[in-house]
């Protein structure tokens, strides 16, 4: 925007030059012609009283029979009458009177070179002086218009900020009258505050509730207990229990929205770490490790209850709502180089709305990828942002399935393994 205001002050400059150096050229060649056209005829008269008087034209500026009079003129006196004419001869421009002295032609000519030379020159130094004035004004302006884009991008860069979710993002603009940038600051700072206001209000509710279940969720895992053997006891206790992890879920993600959870990174040995998350969660699920590089010689540096959490999550959502085999990989990044966790199902994959938009809370996203609470993602998220990890959902490009790549944090450098 800095150089498209700057160009439009320049090139709007150079016009009103252009068009003030033709108008001021227009009209002083007009009055120039004007005043020598009279002069002309006024030298004329006087020279034809004389003529009329003495017979002579002597020292009148008149002569009789030029030789250079325009034909236009010459026929015009011809006729019997008088007139003007100006003409670009020989000799350089000049104004031309003539009328008829009985059988001969009287006529002036007035030179024009040194006025219109006045006059070209006269247009030079406006020209001059309006390129001056340009270059002059140029560099105010692009200060300005510099400040302008910059406040205009720190606006942008706080609203894409709030857009990835922070919210505590403002623009902290100062007010200023009839300053339309400033309004807008002050918009989207508002607009920023109010939205906080809300997400933490439902924030707050989200974790009230959450509390306020436990209390009769213990009261029903007791009576559970407490039922006879058989197949309506074993339903309410597995009932009992998806209310359990779903209060537990909703806890988890309150904190999490909070900001309250920290990590505890250390250096852990990845794959290991792995297999023993699959065999707790239960589910069938293949881990390997891509490449040849030593599985014991793949360590990094994280919380590896967090990430033991973010991998359970994403391996029992892969196999509740794709379908088997489930992979878990081990790979490395091409461009930072770090170790990359990939967990890819067979199922229809992710459908569009969550590929554009993220994981949604209580929303599984589509129906052919079977229905649930839908929290699993939403918290796999949230505990990678406190490892400093990065989730990327996608589709296999051969339609074999979704796809989730945790990208790991770069660390301190691990200790060599003992012996």
């Amino acid at each position: 925007m800095q150089w498209r205001i700057a160009g439009l002050v320049a090139a709007a400059t150079c016009l009103a030059v252009v068009v003030l150096v033709v108008l001021v050229h227009r009209a002083s060649r007009a009055f120039e012609l004007e005043q020598s056209r009279s002069v002309a005829m006024l030298t004329l008269e006087r020279a034809a009283v004389s003529y009329s008087r003495t017979g002579l034209v002597n020292g009148t500026g008149a002569e009789l029979n030029a030789a250079g009079v325009p034909g236009e003129l010459r026929a015009l006196v011809l006729q019997g009458r008088h007139g003007t004419q100006y003409a670009d001869g020989p000799d350089g421009p000049a104004m031309w009177a003539a009328r008829p002295a009985g059988p001969r032609i009287l006529s002036v000519r007035l030179t024009l070179s040194t006025t219109l030379g006045n006059l070209d020159a006269f247009n030079k130094s406006i020209l001059r002086a309006g390129l001056l004035t340009t270059v002059v004004v140029m560099p105010p302006v692009c200060l300005v218009a510099r400040g302008m884009s910059r406040r205009l991008r720190t606006a942008a860069g706080t609203a894409r900020r709030i857009a990835a979710g922070d919210l505590d993002a403002r623009i902290s603009a100062r007010p200023r009258p009839f300053d339309e940038i400033a309004e807008i600051s002050g918009a989207v700072d508002s607009m920023a505050a109010s939205l906080q206001a809300r997400l933490r209000g439902e924030q707050r509710f989200t974790a009230d509730v959450a509390h306020e279940l436990r209390t009769p969720l213990m009261g029903l895992i007791t009576a559970a207990e407490l039922l006879p053997d058989g197949e309506a006891e074993r339903y309410v206790r597995d009932r009992v229990r998806a209310l359990c992890a779903l209060v537990e879920d909703l806890l988890e993600i309150s904190r999490l929205d909070a900001g309250v959870e920290r990590a505890d990174p250390q250096h852990c040995a990845l794959v290991e770490l792995l297999e023993e998350t699959v065999e707790r969660v239960a589910v069938p699920a293949t881990v390997r490790v891509r490449g040849a590089t030593d599985p014991a010689d793949i360590r990094v540096w994280t919380d590896p209850r967090r990430l033991e959490r973010i991998v359970a999550n994403l391996v029992v959502n892969a196999y509740r709502h794709g379908r088997p085999p489930v992979t878990v990989t081990v790979g490395t990044d091409a461009d930072t180089g770090v170790p990359t966790v990939s967990v890819r199902d067979s199922g229809p994959g992710f459908p569009a709305g969550l590929l554009d938009d993220g994981p949604q809370r209580f929303r599984t996203g589509a129906r052919e990828r079977g229905t649930g609470h839908g929290l699993g993602l939403t918290i796999a998220v949230g505990q990678a942002h406190v490892v400093g990890a990065t989730l990327t959902f996608g589709n296999a490009p051969d339609g074999g399935g979704a796809v989730v790549v945790v990208r790991l944090p770069r660390g301190p450098a691990a200790e060599p393994l003992p012996g």
